[in-house]
């Protein structure tokens, strides 16, 4: 069983504030009456304020009392360097396990969350302010190697202002200890989650809260390594509003969701049940997959036709597809490349498909001139690449096929995006794709421009929707390098032969998918059907081959083009 203190109404709600009606919001100061707060998973309902939890109400909170059942780390030393400021440090220690009623800043709890096992890791701030030392690193370590012997997730919810100075070394030591408990689910592929609270610093931003698999957090948590205080005071420099809170980090790439309170379950739910649901029984499509692999199946048109089909605004975008194809949850988006961005221009995340979990990585354009520019018209900057690329190493950790739907005029040409290493972004993701150990199924479903194109497409399948195209360079720009005249672009496009037809006459793709009549701008709903129905047998089809063998034949299919056998 979960530790007694405090108490809890429900196995669903943090507890109301004990022996008062009334209470007011740390941030707007509104009054709030006691249940209501609770009910709103103690939030403030007007301004949005998540008030502090203990971390036996975290828990309680995510796991409920009475399925849970408390893991117990290991004993370690109280006071390793016998320190003393202005009391002894073993004093402040006794002092706080009284006071606070546990043994150190973490307690550990394993249950389930929405029917699926997990162990979850809460720290408590209260416990001489969340810092890490030798107790609380190894309560971290052992909620790791619980969740290892049985292999099942891990949730991690910080709190904390860095590490325990009065345990000097040891406690900087505990970074490098958590760091390697989590390396070790890495490498046995199971699935970890952060959920960052207000104030997440030092040590444990610096190890591992960071370095699971997928990082959400609190509204207005703020994580980061050195405090803005520290800051100013060292650079002297004026920090910009919003400093190092979820919502900044979210802008900068650094977490993938901030999610509030009241939904925290809900997507830990979908979350575990990706993990879960892999190698479960699949259950049949609903129709037959239309693929076209016949090119005298597909009608002859003029390839400037297709280019101006392909580019029609009004076409299905990777959110419209997902929207119509996934299952039940639909698709929980991450965001980020963990180093300094999210581009817009791909989107990137989890979902399921026709019973089969999947990993999802995109283009996403848009309908409207708005929406185009604010996605950069789908042309990605090195972090929409980067995300994509940790996107797909999580699928190779957790067993997912990989789904990419490819709709791009190119990588986008602009001076930060060379700066911050196009080329090299691109060539990563070459080689990452190549060596997937897991199902990759790529389709074009508007423009496969060039470089930033391929970046997506390196699969075991590779298809290509009916009114799409894929080239080397825009009929334009062909045009204007070889013709010195942009004007001849249809003449280009027709000797690009970059039209669905002729990619498969000259077998550059392994399928066609068709569109309803008249193009896929005309039924978003029929589209993705058909689209849904074709991914769904490529997985079919590669579902029983294992991770050597379909990276021997993804190399093989693509060592092939260009030198035809014999």
């Amino acid at each position: 069983m979960l530790p007694t203190e405090p108490k809890a109404t429900t196995t669903q709600q943090p507890p109301a504030p004990t022996g008062v009606d009334w209470t007011s919001c740390g941030q707007c100061r509104t009054i709030l009456y006691g249940r209501r707060f609770a009910r709103s998973a103690n939030t403030c309902p007007d301004c949005g304020w998540h008030a502090p939890l203990t971390a036996a109400e975290r828990l309680e909170w995510l796991l409920g009392r009475e399925d849970a059942r408390c893991v117990r780390p290991g004993r370690t030393t109280d006071d390793p360097l016998g320190f003393t400021d202005s009391k002894p440090y073993a004093q402040r220690l006794e002092q706080a396990r009284e006071q606070i009623g546990i043994p150190s800043a973490v307690l550990v709890g394993q249950g389930r969350i929405d029917g699926c096992p997990v162990v979850v890791a809460a720290m408590d701030f209260r416990f001489m302010g969340g810092s890490m030392g030798s107790a609380e690193g190894e309560a971290i370590t052992a909620a790791a190697e619980h969740a290892l012997e049985h292999r099942i997730p891990l949730v991690l919810v910080t709190a904390s202002g860095g590490a325990r100075m009065q345990e000097g070394v040891y406690s900087l030591l505990q970074m490098a200890k958590t760091a390697q408990a989590l390396a070790a689910l890495d490498e046995a592929g199971i699935l970890t989650v952060s959920l960052i609270t207000d104030p997440t610093y030092g040590g444990v931003a610096a190890s591992f809260a960071t370095l699971t698999d997928i990082v959400i957090a609190e509204p207005g948590a703020r994580l980061g390594f050195a405090g803005p205080r520290v800051i100013e005071q060292t650079i002297r420099q004026k920090l910009p509003d919003g400093f190092q809170t979820a919502e900044f980090l979210l802008a900068h790439g650094l977490v993938d969701a901030v999610v509030p309170r009241s939904r925290q379950r809900e997507v830990l739910a979908t979350l575990l049940r990706s993990y879960s649901g892999r190698g479960g029984e699949i259950p049949a499509v609903d129709g037959e997959p239309l693929i076209v692999t016949d090119p005298a199946r597909l009608t002859r048109r003029e390839a400037w036709d297709v280019v101006q089909m392909a580019r029609n605004i009004d076409r299905p975008t990777t959110r419209d597809y997902l929207s119509h194809i996934l299952d039940g949850d639909g698709f929980f988006e991450l965001h980020g490349d963990r180093l300094s961005g999210d581009s817009r221009a791909i989107i990137c995340g989890l979902g399921t498909l026709d019973g089969r979990p999947v990993a999802i990585v995109g283009n996403q354009k848009g309908h409207s001139t708005k929406e185009l520019a604010d996605h950069s018209f789908g042309m990605a900057t090195p972090d929409g690449y980067r995300k994509a690329a940790r996107v797909m190493r999580l699928a190779a950790k957790l067993g997912l096929p990989v789904l990419a739907l490819i709709d791009t005029p190119g990588a986008h040409p602009g001076i930060e995006a060379e700066e911050n290493g196009q080329a090299v972004a691109i060539a990563e993701n070459l080689r990452l794709m190549a060596s997937l150990p897991v199902p990759l199924v790529a389709v074009v479903t508007g423009e496969g421009g060039s470089g930033g194109a391929l970046a997506l497409s390196v699969a075991d399948r590779v298809l290509i929707c009916e009114n799409a195209l894929y080239s080397v360079i825009s009929p334009e720009g062909c045009a204007a390098i070889l013709w010195h005249d942009r004007g001849a672009a249809p003449a280009a496009a027709e000797a690009l032969r970059l039209d669905a037809r002729s990619l498969m006459e000259h077998q550059l793709v392994d399928g066609v998918v068709p569109e309803p009549e008249g193009g896929a701008h005309t039924d978003h709903a029929q589209a993705a059907d058909l689209l849904r129905r074709a991914v769904s047998h490529c997985l079919d089809e590669l579902s029983g081959k294992g991770g050597e063998q379909l990276i021997r034949d993804r190399r093989q299919r693509f060592r092939g083009i260009g030198a035809p056998a014999g």
